[in-house]
C-alpha cells in the first residue's frame, strides 16, 4: 500500500551545512520557527546498519575504539558530578512540592489554559528577546540550538505531525529563558554524549541554569514549567542506569496529575505529556513485568472516562498520530495487565487480578491489540516488506508508523508471555500467536528504518525481542544494532547487551573478538 507523498513525517531534505554557518543567535529565531531546520538526521542508509557496515566496516562516523558505546552502564562525568546530583535532588525537591501544593493558580482545564504560542511571542518584550540573544552569544550555544532542532527535536515529535518541540518550543523559547536553558542542556548533552567528550561540563552549566531559572515557574505554578521539566527529564535519562529510571520520570507524572493534563488536552500540552509517556513506557518495559507505568494508563484519558471507552476516543480524533499514542497506552496496559497478575501471584497483593479476572483482561486487551493493527490507516502500513532472514525487511516513510508499529509487537510479545494456560488450550491465535514472529519483526523493523527517535525507542523491544532468539547470528545482529543505536545517537543502550548475555548463555562477540 502507497502512502501519500505529502505525510506530515515524510523525511525531509537536508539542510547543508552552509544554511546552517549562515545562521546566527539574531536571525536563527524565525528560520527555526518556519521549519526550514527538519529532522535531518541521516536517513541514506538503509536497512539501518548498512550504514555499521555489517560484516565489514564499522558505524556511520564511529569507530570501535576507546570512543565506542561502553557495553555495561558506567556513569560518566555528568552523572557523578556532585553538582549534577544537587541540581538535580533541587529539581525533584521543586516539583514535588509544587505537584503536593494546591492547585494550579489559573482557572479552567488544561486545553482552555493551553500556552498560546501566538500570543506569547507578542507579548514577549524586547528585554527578552534580547536576554535570549544574550544567552546565545556565549561559547558553543548556537551551536547547540542547531543540534537541538536538527538532531534532538526530531526524537520528540516522532508521533507529533505537528512538530510541537521543533518548532512551537524553539520559538516560544525566546521569550523564555528557562525554557531556552532547558533545550540547549539537552542538546549539549546529546552531543556530549554522541562524541564522547571528556571533561566537557556545557550541559551541566545549562542544566543549572535552567532548574535557576525555573523555580519562579514553579512558584506560581506556570504550566509552561510542563515542558521544561520534560526535557530536563529527557537530559537526565539519556545516561540513566535502569534502576534509576522511575525516580527520573516521578516528577513529572507528578506535575501531569496536579496539572490535569492527559493525552487529549490538546495543543502543546498533549504532544508535551505523549512524549513523556514513551519514556514511562520504557521504564514499565524495564521493569520486566514486576511495575506498571508510574502514571496509570486511567490518567491518560479524559477526566470520567472509563477504560473501555478507549478503543473510541482513540478513534473518533481521526489523527494518525494518535493511532500511534494509540499504540503507547495499549503497551502501557499490556505492563499494567502482567504487572498486577504479578503483584498478586508472588507478592499476594489484592488487587484483583485472579486467575479468572485475568484470563477477562488478558482476552478484552488482545482483542484491542488486533482490532488496533487491523484498523491502522493506511500510513501505517508498510510500504515495502521483504521476507529476508533472518530477520524481514520492513520499511515505512511515515515516522510514527515506525515505532508504533514496534510497540504493537512488543505489547504482543509480553502477551503472550503471559497467557493463561486455559486460553491456550481454546484460542487458535494463527501466526500473531508466535512470540517469535513478533521478535522477528521487531528486529526488522528497526534494521529497515533508520529515524534516529524511532531506533531510541527500540531499545527494550530489541531486548525483548532478543531473548526469544537462538542462532548465534541473529544474536549478533541484535548486538550490532543495539550497539549502533548508542553510537548513532548518543542514547545509552549498550547496558542492555549483558542481559542478553545472561539469557543466551555465553558472551557475544564484539567485531571479531571475544568480549571480556
Amino acid at each position: 500500500m502507497e502512502e501519500s507523498t505529502n505525510a506530515p513525517h515524510e523525511l525531509p531534505q537536508f539542510s547543508t551545512g552552509l544554511d546552517f554557518m549562515q545562521l546566527d543567535a539574531d536571525n536563527f529565531w524565525p528560520v527555526a520557527a518556519s521549519g526550514a531546520l527538519t529532522g535531518s538526521t541521516d536517513h541514506s542508509f538503509s536497512p539501518f546498519l548498512a550504514a555499521a557496515g555489517l560484516p565489514a566496516g564499522t558505524a556511520s562516523g564511529v569507530s570501535p575504539d576507546a570512543s565506542s558505546p561502553s557495553m555495561t552502564w558506567r556513569p560518566d562525568e555528568f552523572m557523578l558530578s556532585q553538582d549534577y546530583q544537587a541540581y538535580r535532588e533541587e529539581l525533584r525537591s521543586l516539583i514535588f512540592n509544587t505537584a503536593q501544593s494546591a492547585a494550579p493558580t489559573r482557572e479552567g482545564s488544561p486545553a482552555a489554559d493551553e500556552v498560546n504560542l501566538t500570543d506569547e511571542l507578542h507579548l514577549g518584550d524586547l528585554q527578552s528577546r534580547r536576554e535570549s540573544a544574550k544567552i546565545l552569544s556565549v561559547g558553543k550555544r548556537v551551536l547547540y540550538l542547531r543540534n537541538y532542532v536538527d538532531q534532538v527535536a526530531p526524537w520528540l515529535d516522532m508521533f507529533d505531525g505537528d512538530r510541537v518541540f521543533g518548532m512551537q518550543i524553539s520559538s516560544l523559547a525566546q521569550t523564555s529563558p528557562p525554557l531556552l536553558y532547558a533545550i540547549l542542556a539537552l542538546s549539549a548533552r546529546q552531543m556530549e554524549c554522541k562524541e564522547k567528550r571528556r571533561n566537557s561540563f556545557d550541559s551541566l552549566e545549562l542544566y543549572q541554569e535552567a532548574i535557576k531559572l525555573l523555580a519562579p515557574l514553579l512558584t506560581d505554578r506556570d504550566v509552561k514549567l510542563i515542558p521544561i521539566c520534560v526535557i530536563l527529564c529527557c537530559l537526565e535519562m539519556m545516561s540513566a542506569s535502569a534502576q534509576d529510571w522511575r525516580r527520573h520520570l516521578e516528577g513529572c507524572a507528578a506535575l501531569f496529575s496536579t496539572f490535569g493534563v492527559h493525552g487529549f488536552s490538546g495543543g502543546m500540552l498533549q504532544a508535551v505529556f505523549w512524549c513523556y509517556t514513551r519514556m514511562d513506557v520504557c521504564g514499565a518495559l524495564i521493569s520486566d513485568g514486576t511495575q506498571s507505568t508510574l502514571l496509570h494508563p486511567s490518567k491518560w484519558l479524559p477526566a470520567g472516562t472509563e477504560t473501555h471507552e478507549a478503543r473510541a476516543i482513540f478513534r473518533a480524533s481521526q489523527n494518525p498520530d494518535m493511532h500511534a499514542n494509540y499504540a503507547v497506552w495499549l503497551c502501557a496496559k499490556a505492563c499494567e495487565l502482567i504487572a498486577d497478575r504479578t503483584r498478586y501471584v508472588e507478592l499476594g497483593e489484592q488487587n484483583g487480578c485472579t486467575g479468572e479476572a485475568f484470563s477477562n483482561r488478558w482476552v478484552v486487551l488482545w482483542d484491542e491489540l488486533q482490532s488496533w493493527l487491523s484498523s491502522r490507516p493506511k500510513e501505517f502500513h508498510p510500504v515495502k516488506t521483504v521476507d529476508t532472514k533472518p530477520f524481514p525487511h520492513i520499511l515505512y516513510v511515515h515516522w510514527a508508523a515506525i515505532s508504533s508499529n514496534q510497540l504493537h509487537h512488543t505489547a504482543c510479545i509480553l502477551m503472550l508471555s503471559s497467557m493463561p494456560k486455559p486460553l491456550k488450550l481454546t484460542m487458535n491465535l494463527g501466526t500473531t500467536g508466535s512470540t517469535l514472529w513478533h521478535a522477528k519483526r521487531i528486529c526488522g523493523i528497526t534494521l529497515a528504518n533508520p529515524h534516529q527517535g524511532c531506533i531510541n525507542n527500540a531499545i527494550q523491544p530489541l531486548w525483548l525481542a532478543g531473548r526469544l532468539l537462538s542462532h548465534r547470528s541473529e544474536h549478533d545482529i541484535v548486538v550490532k544494532l543495539i550497539w549502533n543505536i548508542e553510537a548513532t545517537t548518543g542514547w545509552g543502550s549498550c547496558w542492555r547487551i549483558p542481559d542478553l548475555e545472561s539469557a543466551w548463555g555465553y558472551k557475544v562477540k564484539k567485531y571479531g573478538m571475544l568480549r571480556q
